[in-house]
């Protein structure tokens, strides 16, 4: 059997995770680093994911405001065990994680959805299913696929004949 890769996180995990996460922003605020790279940054941490044994954090961050994240994770990286030291004075817990520093591609993925979405080429196939929607009739019902059935006077579906023995509530 293969190993699942990406486990939901328990409740004890997300919990840790944020406290983590507010931690961090507020460490990132009052620190003063060397690293001129660090020196009055503005840093958006989108997730802390913990390993299940809590020993582990990633943090996936980006740059306020947009900019280069691979500078950023790099001078986080180099910066790491100082970040941590500020962090447990922080927060409390019996363990402070290991911290790892990730840049955060979610929104490089929804704006390469968003992209393809747009393109003339989907929109061309939407405009193609649309013709071949099928009977005019058809009207979308509850579970949101397409039904032909009967209408009442005043435009909605009419429930389908129940089997005998069966009462509908």
């Amino acid at each position: 059997m293969t190993r699942q890769r990406f486990k939901p996180q328990s409740q004890r995990q997300r919990r840790v995770g944020e406290e983590i996460r507010h931690g961090f922003l507020r460490a990132i605020e009052h620190g003063h680093f060397r690293d001129p790279d660090l020196q009055d940054i503005a840093v958006t941490v989108t997730e802390v994911r913990m390993s299940p044994d809590l020993r582990h954090a990633t943090i996936f961050v980006l740059p306020f405001g947009g900019g280069d994240g691979g500078v950023l994770v790099k001078a986080l990286k180099r910066a790491g065990a100082f970040l941590r030291s500020l962090l447990a004075h922080e927060i409390e817990l019996r363990y402070l994680p290991e911290l790892a520093f990730e840049r955060d591609t979610t929104f490089d993925h929804a704006a390469e959805l968003d992209r393809l979405l747009h393109s003339p080429n989907v929109a061309r196939d939407l405009v193609h299913a649309d013709a071949n929607a099928g009977p005019k009739d058809a009207k979308p019902d509850e579970s949101g696929g397409l039904s032909s059935g009967r209408l009442s006077s005043d435009g909605r579906r009419k429930p389908a004949a129940v089997p005998s023995g069966r009462e509908t509530k």
